[in-house]
């Protein structure tokens, strides 16, 4: 069974190595075609229908790409379509949900000092949250009120800051911090899956038939394709967060989430003014690096909070502190790591736990006793460096301590 927490471990690199490769895919191609259709010049003589082009050199060649604002005379017989790198990196993003936070639901997700609910509860809250999302947003856009972008993009951006502090009342921080970039995220697939892929072919089949496209269908699309491309920044911040204690670990989290939807504006607005030739508006930068410092002063004030506190006591619990092996196994994470792993950290550097993993109390120990077998018993990547010297025989000792007691069916 052991072997089972290795090929569990192994496999959710695996899906997360396709997240993050399909990411950069669709990231990628988003943020190319934003910049070239920014950057697009009407010439004299090009053809009908269209309305810009642009040279670009790249990779040693010349490339002429012409935009049509609906399509050319003729509809080509081949078209690419830009919608599996964003099918795909949802689908393995939700693989990552599953796989962390699903199966890992009393640890990563649930906080019973925020709210103690079963395992089954909060999986169908997460589920039930991320679907509403995507309607509650789609209604909104559909609406009069969606008529006007300025106005819709500032009810959006409160209706995020609403999320950001619900989450922060349903799951740990980092769970919080995670499913606010999967409910953005969950948003953006859809538009492509929902909206504009199918006004694309809604266009292409209306012109194969020799009708007339409805000009309302380009519009919706490009709308949902600008939040789109204001959303990425911040869904990316989110999902590296849960490397970083200082930003979900603290009674301000919510906020510190709520400013990094801001600095995703500010940056992506500097690119966009940059791409469409309409000057450099150096102001983003220094609001940007103002929204920052005002994140570092927030996960700061007050003293960072580290995630849960004292692991409940249960039978489960009192089964492994009671096995032979687990009093030396204490003494053992106790003597080498838990001078970075303690709600005050010890070592010089580290002001908060790593990932927010605190190992000062028993019930600390057992609730992360695979994470100890898997970076200081089976492999040497705890302590980073071996900064402490921690022996062989240590090793093997928390190997064997967790090994011998899932056989004997006392912890997960």
């Amino acid at each position: 069974m052991y072997e089972y927490a290795i090929a569990w471990d192994w496999l959710t690199f695996a899906v997360r190595w396709l997240h993050v490769v399909t990411g950069i895919a669709w990231i990628g191609s988003s943020f190319y075609f934003v910049a070239l259709d920014l950057g697009l010049k009407q010439r004299p003589g090009m053809p009908v229908g269209a309305y810009g082009e642009e040279w670009q050199v790249h990779g040693g060649g010349f490339y002429h790409i012409q935009k049509y604002l609906v399509a050319p005379e003729n509809m080509p017989e081949h078209l690419i379509w830009f919608k599996w790198e964003s099918y795909v990196t949802w689908l393995s993003g939700f693989g990552m949900l599953a796989l962390v936070y699903y199966a890992g639901a009393d640890l990563y997700l649930i906080d019973p000092n925020v709210l103690d609910v079963s395992k089954p509860m909060a999986i169908a809250i997460s589920l039930a949250s991320l679907g509403f999302g995507w309607l509650a947003y789609d209604m909104i856009c559909r609406s009069p009120f969606g008529n006007d972008n300025t106005r819709l993009m500032v009810l959006l951006y409160f209706i995020l800051v609403t999320v950001a502090w619900g989450y922060t009342q349903l799951f740990t921080g980092r769970a919080a911090y995670l499913h606010l970039g999967a409910f953005t995220a969950t948003i953006m697939s859809a538009n492509v899956f929902f909206i504009i892929i199918p006004n694309q072919k809604k266009v292409v089949a209306d012109l194969i038939a020799g009708r007339t496209p409805d000009p309302a269908l380009g519009r919706q699309a490009k709308q949902r394709s600008t939040h789109n491309n204001y959303l990425t920044l911040p869904v990316l911040f989110l999902m590296l967060s849960n490397h970083y204690p200082l930003a979900f670990g603290t009674q301000y989290n919510w906020i510190i989430a709520s400013l990094v939807f801001l600095m995703g504006v500010t940056i992506r607005h500097w690119f966009n003014t940059r791409h469409a030739n309409k000057g450099s508006p150096t102001w983003t930068w220094l609001a940007t690096v103002l929204l920052f410092i005002t994140i570092m002063w927030l996960s700061t004030v007050p003293k960072v909070l580290s995630e849960g506190g004292e692991a409940r006591a249960s039978t489960a619990v009192e089964a492994v502190v009671a096995s032979p092996d687990f009093s030396k196994v204490r003494d053992t994470v106790l003597g080498r790591c838990s001078m970075c792993h303690a709600r005050e950290p010890g070592w010089e550097g580290i002001i908060v736990p790593p990932k927010g993993v605190v190992l000062e109390a028993d019930g600390d120990i057992v609730a992360h006793a695979r994470e100890i077998y898997l970076q200081a018993g089976r492999s040497h990547a705890m302590p980073p460096a071996n900064v402490t010297g921690i022996t062989d025989e240590e090793r093997q000792l928390i190997a064997s301590w967790y090994e011998t007691t899932v056989k004997e069916g006392k912890v997960e």
